[in-house]
């Protein structure tokens, strides 16, 4: 396997290959992992790892919503992860390639990157200005009957998204859908409302066959509670959140 030391961006969030991910970062942990990656010539890739944390892990106010005014004391890369951060994150998260850095006046950033490949989390470094990672590649394994697969679930996200975001709500034509396999897999898991554990669960998947059989159950249980529901509050979940820091 292929190792590297990358610096580490702990989210309530997950990233999976080839979607895209804004951010804005305010906090100065944060700040400092991007004037490093502005370090980096512009012809090299600005990388980083972006992994979900686990849930009830932290503390610090990068969480959603606000902070907690309790903790706000807490300094350094490791504030609101404990004693050991390994322990606070999910094992397997995803590489992005920061595409763009702009500084605001205020000196936070917005950024907007790309995720790239799977990473497996071996060891986690808090001793610098930000958190960074031992981590190595996590191959992406076809699996059996992928093409298949993926043509059910494509036909299951159409019937799910029609529920969720109602006939008014333009849907995806076959033209704007993927064909590779694994793609699917990873644009429908980025695209379902569901929570963090079950995203977390179709990123670390053994292969595109088995991320494709779970979706596919989610998706037709998801629709089936849809068709229950009298009305849907939020039109808009059928967008990507932007995830703060």
């Amino acid at each position: 396997m292929t190792t590297a030391r990358l610096p580490l961006f702990p989210l309530n969030a997950v990233l999976f290959p080839g979607l895209v991910l804004p951010l804005n970062v305010f906090e100065e942990r944060y700040r400092a992992l991007m004037r490093e990656l502005l370090r980096t010539d512009e012809s090299e890739p600005r990388r980083f790892v972006v992994v979900a944390i686990r849930d009830g892990r932290e503390t610090a106010p990068t969480a959603l919503g606000l902070p907690d005014q309790t903790k706000l004391s807490e300094k350094g890369p490791a504030a609101g992860f404990g004693s050991d951060p390994f322990r606070s994150f999910h094992e397997v998260g995803c590489v992005a390639d920061a595409v763009s850095i702009r500084e605001r006046p205020d000196g936070g950033f917005d950024v907007m990157a790309t995720g790239t490949t799977r990473v497996r989390l071996l060891s986690v470094d808090a001793t610098g200005p930000f958190l960074t990672a031992e981590v190595e590649d996590v191959p992406e394994e076809r699996g059996d009957e992928a093409g298949p697969l993926a043509e059910g679930v494509l036909r299951a996200f159409r019937t799910y998204q029609k529920r969720l975001a109602g006939a008014r709500e333009r849907s995806l034509t076959t033209s704007e859908l993927p064909d590779d396999p694994s793609v699917v897999s990873y644009l429908v898991a980025a695209a379902t409302v569901l929570d963090t554990p079950a995203k977390q669960r179709l990123l670390q998947a053994p292969d595109t066959s088995s991320r494709l059989r779970e979706e596919l159950a989610l998706l037709r249980a998801e629709t089936a509670m849809l068709r229950h529901l009298p009305s849907l509050p939020a039109v808009d979940l059928t967008h990507a959140p932007t995830s703060p820091n």
